[in-house]
């Protein structure tokens, strides 16, 4: 894990979210900004992660970050404007959240739209090789988790808890069964059309 800038007073922040290809819920986005010194071997991209290890890290990024923010885009706006510009909505407003303002941006992945006149880099797994960004996600993720627990307690038959809304086969079985409900992503193919050609 690095720094893509090393100067001194130079902030740069990482930015990551979660939830992209789930069928319910938000896309949730974090931003991240670390003392250039800081050093931490255990934040690593959060796809890489223990659920228990996330949590552990979650509260040790937000107790020593210079500064950090988390943001959701729901599903109904999603449904409007699709995941990608959602995602980088998503992203924007957690920039937004930040009480320090950036010098420059790392984006994982390789979208983005500009962000004030902040420069900014996009970067390809960038959640393996930037810590600010595997922060960044290991934030969005954690979020997003502890929010779709919260609503699965009234969908329980969705088994949101478990699943966190991805397109699992107990959770489209689900669909199936019981239809969508106010938190699934109409926008999205909640149901293959296939598996509802056999179900017929």
């Amino acid at each position: 894990m690095q720094f893509f800038y090393n100067i001194n007073n130079f902030l740069e922040v990482g930015c990551d979210e979660a939830g992209r290809g789930c069928l319910a819920g938000p896309v949730v986005a974090a931003a991240v900004i670390f003392d250039k010194n800081y050093k931490n071997t255990l934040i690593n991209d959060s796809k890489q992660l223990h659920e228990k290890k996330r949590f552990e890290l979650k509260k040790i990024i937000e107790e020593e970050a210079l500064d950090w923010a988390v943001a959701f885009v729901y599903q109904d706006e999603i449904d409007k404007i699709n995941i990608l510009n959602a995602s980088i909505l998503a992203m924007h407003r957690a920039l937004d959240g930040l009480q320090k303002k950036p010098d420059f941006i790392l984006v994982d992945g390789n979208k983005f739209k500009a962000y004030k006149d902040i420069p900014y880099q996009t970067i390809v797994k960038g959640d393996s090789k930037y810590m600010s960004i595997a922060a960044a996600s290991i934030l969005a993720k954690t979020h997003r988790d502890l929010y779709m627990q919260k609503i699965h307690r009234d969908f329980p038959q969705y088994e949101w808890a478990q699943n966190k809304g991805y397109p699992t086969a107990r959770h489209r079985e689900a669909i199936r069964k019981h239809g969508a409900c106010i938190h699934h992503r109409k926008s999205f193919n909640l149901i293959p059309a296939r598996q509802m050609k056999l179900d017929l």
